[in-house]
C-alpha cells in the first residue's frame, strides 16, 4: 500500500487561478518524495491538501488507503515542518516537541520518553529546559523536524525546511535530514524549489510546473533522461540545440546544424522522428568536453568565461550562431575569451526531445 495517493486531484483559487491540474502522484510507504518546481507551480498546494490546510475542488487524497478529503488536520496523524520553523518562543524545548504529544493524551511518562527518544533522533540530547531564542537556526530546524517525528505521524510534510538556513548548514541539515528519514522510515513529502536538493535527498523526484506534473521518477532518471524542455533546463545547465534529423541506423539517429554540422545521438528519443524533422537536442553543460580546434565533433569560439570556484562555465558561439554552454574543471587547461575550441560531445550525452 502506499502511504499517500493523489488521484486526478484538482485545486482552484476563484475561476482563474487552477493551482492543481488533474494531478496523480503516489507516495510509497518509506518513500523520500520531493516536489520540485518553479514557485507557483502548484507543489506547495499539493503538499496543503495533503496536510488538510486545503480541500481539493476535485479528486481524492487518501493516506495508507483512507480517503481524506473531509477529515481533518488534526485527525490525520501528519508530522509537519515549515519554512519558518513555527516553533513557540515561549515554551521550553521539552514543551515544544511534546505539544502534540499533550493533545493526543499521551501519559505523562510516555512522553517524557518519547520526546527524549526525538531529540536523540535529532541529536540534540539534553536540551529540553532551553528555549528556542538559545538556540542557532540550525537546532530550531532540528527541534520542529523532532516535534514533527515524536507523535509517529504516517506521513512526514516537509514545505521547504532548509530555505531559510545559509548555504553551508543547509548543506549539512540536507545530509542530516535524509539519514533521520532513512533511520526512522516514515514516508515523506519534500516540498522544494533547489533542483539540487531534490536530486541529493530523493527516492522519487517530481517535477511540476503550472499545476501539472511534468516528469517524475528516480533523480538519475529525470536528470538524464528528461522528457520535456522544461524538465531539461530546470535540472542542471541545459543546451538545446535546433537541429534536422538527417539520418540514422542501428545506434542512434543523425542530425545536422545549421552550419552543417553532424551530430549522432544514441538513443533517448522520447518520440518516433524522420529524416528532415526538425528537432531540439538537449546535452547538459557538463557533458559538453573542450578540445583542441579541429579535434571535436563541433567547433565554437569562447565568447564569455564566468569563474565557478573548481569549474569554468564558457559559452561557446557555434558557426551557425547557436550557442553551447561547457562546463569544464579548472584543472584542466584554461581557455580565453575569443579563443576557438574544438568541442566534443558523446552520442550517449545527447537527447532528443
Amino acid at each position: 500500500m502506499n502511504a499517500v495517493e493523489l488521484s486526478n486531484v484538482t485545486r482552484r483559487f476563484g475561476n482563474a487561478v487552477i493551482a492543481v491540474d488533474d494531478i496523480d502522484l503516489d507516495v510509497p510507504k518509506g518513500a523520500f518524495v520531493t516536489l520540485l518546481g518553479p514557485s507557483g507551480c502548484g507543489k506547495t498546494t499539493t503538499l496543503r491538501m495533503i496536510a488538510g490546510l486545503e480541500t481539493p475542488d476535485a479528486g481524492e487524497v487518501r493516506i495508507n488507503g483512507r480517503r481524506m478529503n473531509e477529515v481533518a488536520i488534526h485527525k490525520r496523524n501528519l508530522g509537519i515542518v515549515f519554512q519558518n520553523y513555527a516553533l513557540f518562543p515561549h515554551k521550553s524545548i521539552f514543551d515544544n516537541v511534546a505539544f502534540g504529544l499533550k493533545y493526543r493524551n499521551v501519559p505523562k511518562e510516555e512522553i517524557k520518553k518519547r520526546v527524549t527518544a526525538a531529540l536523540d533522533i535529532v541529536r540534540l540530547p539534553g536540551v529540553e529546559t532551553r528555549f528556542p531564542s538559545q538556540l542557532s537556526g540550525g537546532q530550531q530546524q532540528r527541534i520542529a523536524l523532532a516535534r514533527a517525528l515524536v507523535i509517529e505521524p504516517d506521513v512526514l510534510l516537509l514545505d521547504e525546511p532548509l530555505s531559510a538556513l545559509d548555504a553551508n548548514l543547509r548543506e549539512e541539515m540536507r545530509v542530516e535530514l535524509k539519514n533521520i528519514q532513512r533511520r526512522v522510515g516514515v514516508a515523506t513529502v519534500f516540498v522544494t524549489h533547489d533542483q539540487g536538493e531534490a536530486l541529493a535527498m530523493s527516492d522519487i523526484v517530481v517535477v511540476m510546473n503550472k499545476g501539472k506534473i511534468e516528469q517524475m521518477g528516480a533523480p538519475a532518471e529525470v536528470y538524464e533522461h528528461p522528457q520535456s524542455e522544461f524538465v531539461a533546463n530546470f535540472l542542471g545547465n541545459a543546451n538545446f540545440l535546433t537541429a534536422t534529423i538527417s539520418g540514422g541506423d542501428a545506434e542512434g539517429v543523425q542530425v545536422r546544424l545549421a552550419d552543417g554540422s553532424v551530430l549522432w545521438v544514441a538513443g533517448g528519443v522520447t518520440r518516433q522522428v524522420h529524416a528532415g524533422d526538425t528537432v531540439k537536442v538537449v546535452v547538459r553543460a557538463e557533458k559538453v568536453v573542450l578540445a583542441p580546434p579541429q579535434s571535436g565533433t563541433l567547433a565554437g569560439k569562447i565568447v564569455d568565461v564566468d569563474y565557478l570556484g573548481a569549474l569554468a562555465r564558457y559559452e561557446l558561439e557555434l558557426p551557425g550562431g547557436q550557442r553551447l554552454r561547457a562546463l569544464a574543471s579548472l584543472h584542466e587547461k584554461v581557455r580565453t575569451l575569443g579563443e576557438t575550441v574544438g568541442i566534443a560531445i558523446d552520442p550517449e550525452h545527447c537527447r532528443i526531445l
